[in-house]
C-alpha cells in the first residue's frame, strides 16, 4: 500500500549553528574535527504515547515532566551545537494518553486525516521512525490512515503481512519497508559538503501477537527481532549504507532467547549496526539508576556491546542523543568515536519538578484545538458506578476504591490469559489504596459519588502510570504476601481500649488487598514484616483463616495474581515477589485498563465484597483517622462496629473500632 511510504529527498544534515557560522558551544566532534572526518548528531524521541503537550488529561491539570512541545526546544538547541544532525523516532506513537483515545473512539480517522501526533512531528523535521507495539491498539486500518500522514517514512523489519513466514527473512511480505537508506549530505571538518548514505532499519516487539491478537490475527505475524536485523542488515551494506542504525522499539535485557520482548542488547552485537536506539521500557539510558550491573552494558558511556545506545525516557521526558565522529575511509565513511546520553526537560528542585525548557509554540498552536476537544472528552463520563467510590476506611475494611481497581484487572487478565497455559490456574488481583490520608492530609481521599464517572475520575482511583503484570507464585506465597501487607498494622494488646492501629510508617500504596481469597487479620500477633520487608518476627501469623474457593488454601497450589510492574518487578519487598516470578508483561498502564472497563460494562459496581476483616480481640478497640467526610460512609463499611471518636489534628477526623 503505497500511501505508507513517502519519498525521501536529498536533503542536508546541516543544522543551525554551522549553516549561520554560529560555532559557540559547538559539539567537541564538530569542533574538531579533521578535513576527512564529520559531526553526526542523532536524536531520538521515544514513547511519546501521544503526549504533545505538556498536561496529564487524566488529573486534568498541567504537567512539567512530559510532552513533545517541551522535548522540541531541546531538539532546536541540540540541533544548533552540531555541524550535521538528524532527528528520528523510536516509536508508540498512536495510544497511551485520553487525546488518543478521543481521536481513535470519538472523532475517528479518514482517509486525508493529519492525527495530533503527526501535526507536532511534522513540524519537527523528523527522518525516520519506527513502529512501537501501541501503533496497533486500535486496529491495522486507523494505523494506516495515521502514517499516511507523516513526512517521513516509516519502517519495520519484523512484521509481515500475511499468516506465513518465508524460510529467508529477506522473502517475507513485509508490512512496511524494512529500513531506508538516506541520501545525505554532511559537512566535514574543512566546511566541505560530503555525500553520506545513512541506513535506518526498524523492529517491533513480537509480543503484539499476544497483546493486540484480536487486531492482528490472521492478518500480520512477527519474526524475531535479531533474527530480521542479522537478515537485513548485510543487504543494507550491500545497497550502499555507510553507516547503519538500528531503531529498536525493543528494552534491554541481557538474558537471551527465541523471540525475545527486550532484545536492543543483542541488536547491538549484529556485525554492521553502528548505533541503537532503544525505547518501550519507558527507562532512561545512559543513566545512574536503570540497567546497572549488567555485563556488557555500560551505563556511564552509554554502550551496549560496545556500540552507542540510547533511550530516551516516555512521554517526552528525554531527547536520546547518540554522537558519532565519522571519518571517510576512501569513498565510505565509518565511525571512529561516539558518545550517548538522554537530555531531560525537567529537573527536580526542592522536591518538585521543574522545566528546564520551554515550549515550543508551533506545537501548542497546532495542537489547540485538539487539546480543548480532549478536554471536553476526559470531562464527559464514560460510564456510571452503582456505589459510591471512596477510600476514607481503605486501610481498616475492603474498601470500594481498592475493589474496582481489582475488578478491572481480573476482567483485562483473564481475557489475556484464556488461551495460554494459565488458563486454568486460580486468577487473584492485589491492588492497594493510594489515596488514603496520611502525610498528604485530611483532604487525600478518593471520593467519586454514584452516578456518571470520568475519564478524569480514574486519577482518583490510579494515581501512578504503573502498567499491569502478572505473577504466578503458591498459595504459602500468597500468605506472605498478605503478612507483609499486614505490617501496616500496630500490634494490638487485647482486652486494652483505645490503641493505635496504623503504623505511619508503613506507606498505603504497599497495604496490598489481594480479592479471590477470604482471610482475616490477627492484630494480636506482631508484625512478620518490617515496612522494609524485613523478617521482624519469624513465628508469627497474622493471617488467619486464609480460604480459596470456601476451603483453606492449598500452600503448594499455583495461583496468578495481577498487580502493577512496580510489585511484580521488587516494590516494596515483598517476601519472592519479584521479576523472576513475572509471566506476563502488559503493554498497558493500569489506568487505561481501568478505563476500559467502565466502557466495556457501562455501569459498574464497585461494593467492597468484603473478603478480609480484622480477627476478634473481644473488649478490644483501636483508634485510626481518616478524613471528615468519612462519616457520610460509615453506614457502608459492613465489616467493623465502628463510631465516631472526636477530631484529630490538621482536619482529621478520629475513629474507633470494637475488636
Amino acid at each position: 500500500m503505497s500511501h505508507r511510504f513517502h519519498p525521501v529527498s536529498r536533503r542536508s544534515l546541516l543544522a543551525g549553528a554551522a549553516a549561520t557560522g554560529a560555532l559557540i558551544m559547538l559539539h567537541p566532534f564538530s569542533a574538531r574535527a579533521q578535513a576527512n572526518q564529520a559531526h553526526l548528531r542523532i536524536m531520538e524521541t521515544t514513547d511519546i504515547h501521544v503526549n504533545v503537550l505538556p498536561y496529564d488529561y487524566y488529573a486534568d491539570k498541567a504537567n512539567d515532566t512530559l510532552g513533545l512541545s517541551r522535548t522540541a526546544s531541546l531538539i532546536d538547541a541540540v540541533r544548533k551545537q552540531a555541524t550535521n544532525a538528524m532527528l528520528i523516532d523510536n516509536g508508540d506513537l498512536l495510544q497511551g494518553n485520553p487525546m488518543g483515545d478521543y481521536i481513535a473512539y470519538e472523532k475517528g480517522m479518514k482517509d486525508g486525516d493529519l492525527h495530533p501526533i503527526m501535526k507536532g512531528m511534522n513540524l519537527l523535521g523528523y527522518e525516520c521512525s519506527t513502529l512501537g507495539n501501541h501503533e496497533f491498539n486500535y486496529g491495522l486500518s486507523f494505523m494506516d490512515k495515521v502514517l499516511a500522514g507523516a513526512n517521513f517514512p516509516f519502517v519495520c523489519a519484523n512484521l509481515i503481512r500475511g499468516t506465513g513466514l518465508a524460510a529467508n527473512p529477506r522473502d517475507d511480505k513485509l508490512y512496511l519497508k524494512p529500513y531506508v537508506i538516506l541520501d545525505k549530505k554532511i559537512r566535514d571538518g574543512s566546511g566541505a559538503e560530503q555525500p553520506i548514505r545513512i541506513g535506518i532499519i526498524g523492529f517491533v516487539p513480537p509480543q503484539i501477537m499476544v497483546w493486540d491478537l484480536k487486531n492482528l490475527e490472521g492478518n500480520v505475524k512477527t519474526r524475531d527481532i535479531v533474527e530480521a536485523a542479522k537478515a537485513w542488515v548485510p543487504e543494507i551494506k550491500e545497497a550502499g549504507a555507510d553507516i547503519v542504525i538500528a531503531l529498536s522499539h525493543s528494552g534491554i535485557d541481557v538474558k537471551q532467547g527465541d523471540m525475545m520482548e527486550n532484545a536492543s542488547f543483542f541488536v547491538a552485537g549484529v556485525d554492521g549496526i553502528d548505533a541503537v536506539f532503544t525505547g518501550h521500557q519507558h527507562l532512561v539510558f545512559p543513566g545512574k539508576k536503570d540497567f546497572q550491573a549488567l555485563e556488557a552494558v555500560d551505563t556511564e558511556k552509554g554502550t551496549l556491546q560496545g556500540k552507542p545506545a540510547v533511550m530516551g525516557g516516555f512521554w517526552g521526558s528525554h531527547m536520546g542523543l547518540i554522537d558519532l565522529l565519522l571519518e571517510r575511509d576512501g569513498s565510505k565513511w565509518r565511525v571512529v568515536s561516539a558518545t550517548s546520553e538522554a537530555r531531560p526537560i525537567y529537573e527536580r528542585v526542592d522536591n518538585k519538578n521543574k522545566p528546564t525548557v520551554a515550549d515550543d509554540k508551533r506545537i501548542i498552536a497546532a495542537l489547540e484545538q485538539d487539546h480543548q476537544a480532549t478536554l471536553a472528552y476526559v470531562r464527559r463520563p464514560v460510564g456510571k458506578t452503582s456505589a459510591p467510590l471512596y477510600s476514607y476506611f481503605a486501610l481498616v475494611a475492603d474498601d470500594p476504591s481498592i475493589q474496582v481497581v481489582s475488578q478491572a484487572q481480573t476482567w483485562y487478565l483473564r481475557d489475556i490469559l484464556k488461551n495460554t497455559q494459565w488458563k486454568d490456574v486460580p486468577l487473584l488481583s492485589a491492588a492497594a489504596p493510594f489515596k488514603a490520608g496520611g502525610r498528604n492530609g485530611a483532604d487525600y481521599y478518593t471520593d467519586v459519588p454514584v452516578g456518571d464517572i470520568a475519564i478524569k475520575n480514574v486519577a482518583d482511583l490510579y494515581l501512578y502510570p504503573n502498567t499491569v503484570r502478572a505473577v504466578e507464585i503458591t498459595g504459602a506465597q500468597v500468605k506472605e504476601w498478605l503478612e507483609m501487607s499486614a505490617g501496616i498494622f500496630n500490634r494490638i494488646e487485647p482486652g486494652k481500649a483505645d490503641q493505635a492501629l496504623i503504623n505511619t510508617d508503613f506507606p498505603s500504596y504497599n497495604f496490598d488487598v489481594i480479592d479471590g481469597v477470604t482471610y482475616r487479620i490477627d492484630l494480636s500477633q506482631p508484625p512478620k514484616y518490617d515496612a522494609k520487608g524485613g523478617l521482624a518476627n519469624a513465628g508469627s501469623n497474622r493471617i488467619v483463616d486464609l480460604m480459596f474457593d470456601g476451603k483453606p488454601i492449598d500452600p503448594a497450589g499455583k495461583f496468578v495474581v495481577a498487580t502493577n510492574n512496580y510489585r511484580a518487578g521488587g516494590g516494596g519487598n515483598f517476601p519472592d515477589i519479584n521479576a523472576s516470578k513475572i509471566i506476563y508483561e502488559a503493554p498497558d498502564t493500569n489506568r487505561d485498563v481501568i478505563v476500559r472497563y467502565v466502557v466495556s460494562e457501562g455501569t459498574i459496581n464497585p461494593s467492597a465484597d468484603g473478603n478480609w476483616s480484622f480477627a476478634p480481640l473481644p473488649g478490644t478497640s483501636v483508634l485510626f483517622e481518616t478524613g471528615a467526610r468519612a462519616k457520610d460512609f460509615i453506614a457502608e463499611v459492613k465489616s467493623l462496629k465502628i463510631e465516631p471518636a472526636g477530631e484529630g489534628e490538621a482536619g482529621f477526623a478520629k475513629y474507633r473500632i470494637l475488636l
